[in-house]
């Protein structure tokens, strides 16, 4: 199974804590960093520019959702800025993650670098099963959204999905052993849930069959960010 290091997530306000972050995660092996909305939108492609020149590969997290033609030609953008992986809302429908797929591909085939992973978001670890039914008004289960997203999204040529870690298993289920599954809504022991609502452990995201983990406040907010990020990946590494 293809297993990635502990992706940190760059949930911080101004660049020189991005550098400051940075620096104090200059290990082997690198994790891929994480750019989000905050980051881009206040900092643009630079931000991606400079955090790759730092060594780092990126997780470029804007979650694409919007017309196919719309999508395809944003995606096309991000092809060519060469991250690692990128994201798009599954809840967009085929034909739009298609659009993306295709447009990302032709970015990056502009540069001649390494196609991007495109990654569907199911439902966001901030939703909880009230949340789905009361105010998205869906009928169905959240597992069975979920695994219907996955299905939809390896359909249609997507490499894997966003996804919290008690998903896994049931995901697994519906889809092909080399899809991917990236787990955001991870905490540490003794660490604050904050605003996430489906919650798992760095060792139990890896007995659950994460591919990978993305992790932003327990690293980024601690007094040793590099302290941090070595504990949560030693434990990631665990096979419980």
């Amino acid at each position: 199974m293809i297993k990635y290091e502990p992706i940190v997530a760059l949930d911080v306000a101004n660049i020189d804590q991005v550098i400051d972050i940075l620096e104090q995660l200059q290990v082997e092996p690198r994790p891929i960093i994480k750019i989000g909305m905050e980051l881009f939108y206040h900092f643009g492609p630079d931000i991606v520019t400079q955090v790759q020149q730092l060594g780092f590969d990126v997780f470029l997290d804007l979650k694409l959702h919007d017309i196919p033609n719309t999508v395809e030609r944003a995606a096309r953008v991000i092809g060519r800025l060469g991250v690692k992986m990128t994201t798009i809302h599954a809840a967009g429908g085929a034909e739009m993650l298609a659009a993306g797929k295709r447009g990302l591909l032709q970015g990056a085939q502009e540069i001649g670098a390494q196609p991007a992973k495109l990654l569907a978001i199911t439902q966001l670890t901030s939703i909880d099963e009230q949340i789905l039914h009361t105010q998205q008004h869906v009928a169905i289960s959240l597992k069975e959204s979920v695994q219907n997203y996955a299905q939809l999204a390896q359909k249609t040529g997507l490499d894997g999905v966003i996804c919290s870690a008690l998903e896994v298993p049931f995901i697994r289920e519906v889809v092909s052993e080399k899809f991917l599954c990236i787990t955001p809504g991870i905490r540490p022991q003794q660490a604050k849930q904050d605003d996430q609502k489906r919650v798992v452990t760095p060792a139990k995201a890896a007995q659950l069959g994460s591919n990978g983990i993305v992790v932003g406040r327990p690293i980024t907010q601690s007094d040793n960010p590099q302290i941090a990020y070595q504990q949560i990946a030693n434990e990631f590494k665990e096979e419980n």
